[in-house]
């Protein structure tokens, strides 16, 4: 599989300019409430409460479960995931940013595009499948909609791949969306794939954000 990946792959607030609007965001950013929260815990990123309030609804992890988290850094995905499991079970974070290490979880550096870091991620599972798939993906802003949008369900495509490949029939997939242009052809391309497909907005997820996550249960066979 080929992508912009690298230059495209994740909001860095280094990356874009000091415009009216990366400042209001800005501002908005340090004022919100799980922000705080994030701070006040520990915790490696706000985002930790979305994936909490999914679970919370939807009972996805089970003992035993063994999950990828696909752009995981900075890392709380998979620090909740972990902390779910308890002792049993696998985690496996990969991103091509570094991660600063989380106890029990394996962490791939690395394009999962690349075959080099699919060979480390089929040794890890010493040849078994995944029961879950995580992607919180989301571009580089560029501030241009259409082309953020574009990219976005780039990623989202590339994550579906993943997913068809790697998941065990009856997997899981969870996977961020941004509402636009793109995104209704792929929750069709998921009820393909999938049993059961549903959309989540949790409430750590900013109302004015575009962003939603479609929830795929049941990987056809």
């Amino acid at each position: 599989m080929s992508s912009g990946y690298h230059e495209q792959y994740r909001y860095n607030g280094s990356n874009v300019s000091r415009s009216k609007s990366s400042t209001r965001w800005l501002r908005e950013h340090f004022k919100d409430e799980y922000v705080k929260r994030a701070h006040a815990d520990g915790l490696r990123s706000r985002a930790v409460f979305k994936l909490e309030e999914i679970f919370a609804r939807d009972r996805l992890l089970k003992p035993g479960m063994r999950v990828v988290d696909l752009g995981a850094a900075p890392g709380s995905w998979s620090q909740a995931v972990r902390t779910k499991l308890g002792d049993t079970g696998q985690v496996i974070a990969l991103d091509i940013l570094p991660m600063q290490g989380i106890h029990g979880v394996e962490f791939l550096q690395g394009d999962f595009c690349e075959s080099e870091v699919l060979l480390r991620l089929e040794a890890a599972l010493q040849g078994e499948r995944l029961d879950l798939v995580l992607s919180d993906m989301a571009p580089n802003l560029s501030g241009i909609e259409v082309a953020d949008q574009a990219r976005a369900m780039q990623l989202a495509d590339l994550a579906l791949d993943f997913a068809r490949s790697w998941l065990r029939p009856d997997g899981t997939l969870l996977i961020k969306l941004f509402q636009g242009t793109g995104i209704d052809q792929f929750i069709r391309d998921l009820r393909r794939d999938f049993r059961r497909v549903s959309m989540r907005k949790p409430k750590a997820s900013r109302a004015r954000s575009r962003e939603v996550y479609a929830l795929a249960q049941g990987r056809k066979a």
